[in-house]
């Protein structure tokens, strides 16, 4: 009998530490771990341990025989990743050590409560000595980054991480200081004057333009603004969706245009139970959205999506997915990707089944396009359609493949636009700033002057605004270590100053400076708050929307 890893799989990989067989791949020390959608078990290998059970934050692995059924072929796509695949010989890397130092407190400032920062907290706080203090910096009233505001409601399995980063901040050593923006009420120079180093983990929150006629008409958004509106974030409540046409258009096919896409035909009643916005629910109950085109630029053996997520779509009740099987022809190239690479064939394996299967009619529907670029977005004072361009892959001189656009278009009416082609950091008060990468200047999450190899003394950074949009909640624990291990490496070499304000002049700065800040206690007066209201409505929680409301409440107990 062997585990089989699930589709909630985060890339944590927690799991391959405790594994005694080494049954668990790719690991973080194997290249494939960088681009990998999730990790898989060798069933040849695995002895039924059941420790990787444990260890998993997200619940995402089931014995074989236990398995959900609508995750049973799991079993399968794990098997199948080892077939053909020669895994590498490496080398663990060597686990953080903290250095010999008389720096004591050692004191680090970590801008940001998402899973970049809350693994960076981890880390720190894992070593078995006094002495290390972790103070944690977050705008918002509320933590977790996207694991609150960024996970689909109909996920509630991926958001169980932050049980895992609850554990963190129980530790001796951690402070959070919600409700306090850097820049704003503190400065990057008050926090090095307080803490050896300081970390940005602040998220891409922005997201890239089409760069297209009529892009900024009414009814043409971005779907980072969409996920916000519906997840409940408080500088997007307000927003509203024009959901009165028939159809919806997504530019772009990675997982966030699969989860806006899924949630705009899911029943409003499953959502309903869910952790999701009131007045999105509310919303989509009366939505008149029957179908949602999803546009690829790309053919589908370079889909952003992954296989978990695609695979989902097709248990969604109720819902056609629309595949048209000539889009699906691969050039020759894409072929020889797609037989290298276990993900891309299952993934073009999982298309090809939708595209054969027969239209069940159903009122709802969801179509995957494939090699279309939109060339314009056509209205008067409001979105009426898109026009789209037919591609073709060409390889270049350096035998990369890129979509061409051809003469061939096609009008697509829709009276809403969502774009989702990608994430993108905003500059951070006082640091250096990539423009065309969209993130905080570094080299390998060591902040430097902008195309410079120069850092900046004492100034580290972690997760997207690091390394751009890519991976999954759990790729931010390997990007976090790096990290840290860039910290103690300074720490070690004397290349860090010492603060000149201990933990009391801190605190007694945020009194004077952010005098409604709210600490962990606070959050937990929120969140009991929350889960009251969803326990009477059936539901996890209903997020707290109105930040004064928050504070007050969060503030009640001093």
């Amino acid at each position: 009998m062997a585990f089989v890893i699930t589709q909630p799989c985060c890339n944590d990989a927690s799991c391959t530490e405790v594994c005694p067989v080494d049954c668990i791949h790719p690991t973080p020390d194997e290249r494939a771990f960088k681009s990998t959608e999730m990790l898989y078990i060798d069933p040849e290998t695995c002895i039924d341990c059941g420790l990787c059970v444990d260890a998993c934050p997200v619940e995402a692995i089931f014995r074989d025989d236990d398995l959900p059924e609508a995750m049973a072929r799991y079993s399968k796509i794990n098997a199948d990743y080892f077939e053909g695949v020669e895994l590498e010989d490496f080398e663990p890397a060597p686990s953080l050590k903290f250095p010999k130092t008389d720096q004591d407190p050692f004191r680090v400032a970590i801008v940001g409560s998402g899973p970049s920062g809350f693994y960076a907290a981890r880390e720190l706080l894992a070593f078995k000595r006094s002495g290390i203090e972790v103070d944690m910096f977050d705008r918002l009233p509320t933590p977790w980054g996207l694991v609150r505001a960024g996970v689909a409601p109909d996920h509630p399995e991926t958001k169980a991480v932050t049980d895992l980063f609850a554990e963190v901040s129980r530790r001796p050593g951690f402070r959070l200081h919600l409700n306090v923006e850097v820049g704003k009420h503190i400065t990057h120079e008050d926090l090095l004057a307080h803490h050896h180093a300081v970390i940005y983990a602040v998220g891409a929150p922005s997201d890239r333009h089409l760069g297209i006629p009529g892009e900024e008409l009414p009814g043409s958004l971005a779907a980072t603004e969409f996920v916000a509106w519906y997840n409940g974030h408080p500088d997007y409540a307000d927003h509203s969706f024009d959901l009165t046409g028939s159809r919806a258009v997504i530019v772009g096919n990675g997982n966030v245009a699969l989860d806006v896409a899924r949630l705009l035909v899911v029943d409003p009643d499953v959502l309903a139970k869910t952790d999701m916005a009131e007045h999105a629910v509310e919303a989509l109950r009366s939505s008149a959205i029957e179908e949602v085109v999803l546009l690829g630029r790309r053919g589908p053996a370079q889909a952003a999506f992954t296989c978990p997520e695609l695979l989902a779509l097709g248990r969604l009740p109720d819902v056609d997915i629309i595949v048209d099987p000539a889009e699906l022809e691969l050039d020759e190239v894409s072929a020889a990707e797609v037989g290298a690479n276990p993900a891309k064939r299952l993934k073009l394996e999982i298309l090809r089944e939708y595209a054969a299967r027969p239209s069940a009619g159903h009122r709802k529907r969801i179509v995957l396009r494939f090699l279309v670029s939109p060339v314009e977005v056509q209205g008067a004072d409001h979105v009426t359609g898109l026009l789209v361009a037919r591609n073709e892959m060409v390889a270049g001189e350096d035998g990369a493949l890129r979509a061409r656009s051809t003469e061939q278009t096609e009008l697509l009416e829709t009276g809403l636009v969502l774009r989702s082609v990608g994430y993108r950091g905003v500059p951070v008060a006082d640091l250096p700033f990539d423009e065309q990468r969209g993130t905080i200047s570094n080299i390998g999450g060591r902040v430097t002057e902008v195309g410079t190899d120069v850092p900046v003394p004492g100034t580290y950074t972690a997760g997207w605004i690091k390394r751009g949009p890519s991976g999954v909640i759990g790729t931010n624990r390997q990007c976090a270590h790096d990290t840290i291990a860039l910290i103690l490496e300074d720490l070690a070499a004397d290349r860090l100053n010492p603060p000149k304000g201990d933990r009391e002049a801190l605190t007694t700065l945020l009194a004077d400076r952010a005098p409604e800040e709210l600490d962990w206690a606070g959050w937990k007066l929120i969140d009991a708050r929350e889960r009251e209201l969803g326990k009477a409505a059936g539901r996890p929680r209903v997020k707290m929307l109105d930040i004064v409301e928050m504070v007050s409440l969060g503030r009640s107990k001093s």
